[in-house]
């Protein structure tokens, strides 16, 4: 086989895999039997029309593994209906038929590189066995082939859309675990520094002034603590090797200087309690997560007059609400800059919640960090 028939065989299913079933799938299965039947006593001039309902009736459940077994469902289908129109003289007339549109679309959506290419061979056969056991007209041929083609086309098109969203994903991952591996390298590599100054001075002094020796020992166990604490929140955390270079990051008090950006609706920052208590990753990923709220509220909330960022810090954690009063919206999709937030907060053991504010007004964004998951 050539390259691209050999890439296209050995292609696996889709990925991300598909759900076993939803609702929509017993949706479809209940409809569609008192459909066929319908049709069939209303369509008397169908020939073996009632054998035909019988049969497609006996088929509807292939549409509940049509994910899990699409090509095998198709074969099944395809199978019983060729055998029927064999043993009929012809193919159904009945209009429901249409319903095994679907199972050539889930061969293309979820299926193999191997049950894609059968599948289209299954299309195949059966058009050129319906022209053996009929005379269709010319126009009936082309739309039938174009209707055929059109599915094939679609289950291709929102694979492909699918994969490269998940690929686009994948790389928003990458990119925040990249930052939170910046953030490790910045607070650790400060506290690192600090003592292995504290180290040298307390040397020198060991002899002379053991008190201040005894005193740079004191700061050198806390600078290891807190740096133990750092490693330990950031722990599993990946960087590429050819990374953007390490630069400062900002921390939570740098939260303040979202009110001082310009531009509409005007930010309110408030801060309670003590940001200090924070550990500098914590609030570096706070910080960005903030910037990235404000900015999706001001690209996006409609008439909004304000925006206010409230910070608390407790004994619990940190919690930071990010809420604007523009016009309520039921919901949105799940963008990239949400699931970069999510994804910041999950690495520090907290949660990222968005959608429509308590009171109904606007949007409302919030994060919780807490303090049992700053140095998991």
């Amino acid at each position: 086989m050539t390259s691209p028939a050999r890439a296209l065989w050995d292609a696996p299913a889709a990925s991300p895999p598909p759900p076993r079933r939803v609702w929509r799938d017993w949706v479809i299965v209940a409809a569609l039997p008192p459909l066929i039947v319908i049709e069939a006593a209303l369509r008397a001039d169908v020939p073996w029309r009632w054998l035909w309902a019988v049969v497609l009736v006996g088929l509807v459940p292939t549409l509940l593994w049509r994910r899990i077994r699409p090509f095998t469902m198709l074969a099944i289908s395809f199978a019983v209906g060729s055998t029927v129109g064999f043993v009929a003289g012809g193919d159904p007339q009945l209009i429901t038929t249409a319903y095994f549109l679907i199972l050539v679309y889930a061969v293309m959506r979820w299926g193999s590189g191997r049950a894609m290419l059968g599948g289209a061979a299954l299309v195949v056969v059966g058009t050129l066995v319906s022209l053996l056991f009929s005379a269709p007209t010319f126009g009936d041929v082309v739309g039938g082939i174009a209707v055929a083609a059109t599915t094939m086309t679609l289950g291709v098109a929102f694979r492909q859309r699918a994969a490269a969203r998940a690929r686009e994903l994948d790389r928003v991952r990458l990119v925040e675990r990249e930052q939170l591996a910046r953030d490790l390298h910045d607070t650790v590599a400060h506290h690192v520094s600090a003592i292995a100054i504290q180290a040298q001075a307390g040397s020198t002094v060991a002899e002379s002034d053991p008190v201040a020796a005894a005193e740079a020992l004191r700061i050198i166990e806390g600078e290891a603590s807190r740096t133990l604490d750092e490693m330990r929140s950031m722990v599993g955390v990946l960087r590429r090797a050819d990374a953007a270079e390490l630069a400062p990051t900002p921390g939570i008090a740098d939260i303040r200087r979202l009110a001082r950006l310009g531009g509409s609706p005007p930010i309110d920052v408030r801060i309670g309690g003590d940001p200090d208590a924070v550990p500098p990753a914590v609030g570096a990923a706070l910080f960005r997560i903030a910037q990235e709220a404000v900015t999706n509220a001001r690209r996006h909330a409609r008439d909004a007059s304000r925006l206010d960022v409230r910070v608390r810090v407790d004994a619990a954690g940190v919690r930071v609400d990010v809420v604007d009063d523009g016009a309520p919206a039921a919901s949105a999709a799940p963008g990239f800059g949400l699931t970069g937030m999510a994804e910041r907060a999950a690495v520090l053991g907290g949660t990222c919640t968005a959608g429509p504010a308590p009171d109904g007004r606007g949007w409302a964004v919030t994060v919780v960090l807490p303090s049992s998951g700053w140095s998991r």
